[in-house]
């Protein structure tokens, strides 16, 4: 089997062991690997990961374009990198321009850290820049263990979104609402053509039961494999899925195959 993991995380090598660390006193969790890139390649490896997909985040305006910078000159060797632009940056709507122009895959939001709701109205031109340049966008999606008890990016929340923007391509991680896995049946899971989920970092807060009633409500064919690495070892995930009474077809279709026809790849 073939895995491309659609969800990861890197520093830069001045950065990553300052970030990593204040994370996990934050969370408690121990992460997996140092931050930085060369330790998500390594874990990649442990696990048999050609591919994967880095989700930076600005969690300033003043950080968007060194990090996508950045993003641009690792991409590589089976690593693909979304950018990122922050929702109270006056230049939100040329940075997407830039960042497709620098070869990105999409971008990456984070409620949490950013501050905002996916559905607010004030994000709507950077969403239509999005769309209309055919890139994909990537949201945190529910709790966070690494951030204050609010929750922004709820399952309602993703169901406004891609009913407003029909033909942008939204990614929910964390299966669509990290512990709100009642809500995401409710609301989103199976009801929007435009949105996938994936599953980083789900594997010790979900019932294999609901997640499998998930998976089937959703379509194996919307569903992505990601392990939110290093917050979570890409084992984790990788088992979980491998215990559901999942088919083959639809194993492949979750560890690789809907990514590759999500970032174009031949």
């Amino acid at each position: 089997m073939r895995y491309f993991d659609f969800h990861t995380h890197a520093f830069t090598d001045a950065l990553a062991e300052r970030a990593v660390s204040g994370l996990a006193d934050t969370s408690g969790i121990t992460p997996a690997t140092d931050g930085t890139l060369a330790g998500l390649r390594r874990k990649m490896a442990e696990n048999g990961i050609d591919r994967a997909l880095l989700l930076p985040v600005a969690t300033k305006p003043s950080q968007q374009t060194t990090i996508n910078n950045w993003a641009a000159e690792i991409m590589g060797d089976g690593l693909y990198c979304c950018g990122t632009v922050h929702p109270d940056s006056e230049d939100a709507v040329r940075e997407v321009e830039r960042i497709k122009s620098l070869g990105l895959c999409g971008i990456k939001f984070h409620s949490e850290y950013q501050k905002f709701s996916p559905h607010e109205e004030r994000m709507f031109p950077i969403y239509e820049k999005i769309a209309e340049l055919g890139l994909i966008a990537v949201f945190h999606g529910g709790w966070d263990p690494y951030s204050e008890d609010i929750v922004r990016a709820t399952p309602q929340s993703f169901a406004a979104l891609a009913e407003a923007f029909p033909h942008l391509t939204i990614v929910a991680a964390h299966l669509g609402g990290l512990g709100m896995w009642d809500d995401v049946e409710r609301y989103t899971a199976g009801k929007y053509g435009n949105l996938w989920f994936d599953v980083g970092v789900i594997s010790r807060y979900i019932e294999d039961e609901q997640l499998l009633r998930i998976i089937r409500m959703q379509g194996a064919d919307k569903v992505l494999f990601g392990s939110d690495c290093p917050w979570d070892d890409p084992a984790n995930e990788i088992a979980m899925i491998n215990r559901l009474s999942l088919t083959e077809k639809e194993k492949e279709l979750i560890f690789c195959k809907n990514a590759e026809k999500l970032l174009k790849i031949i």
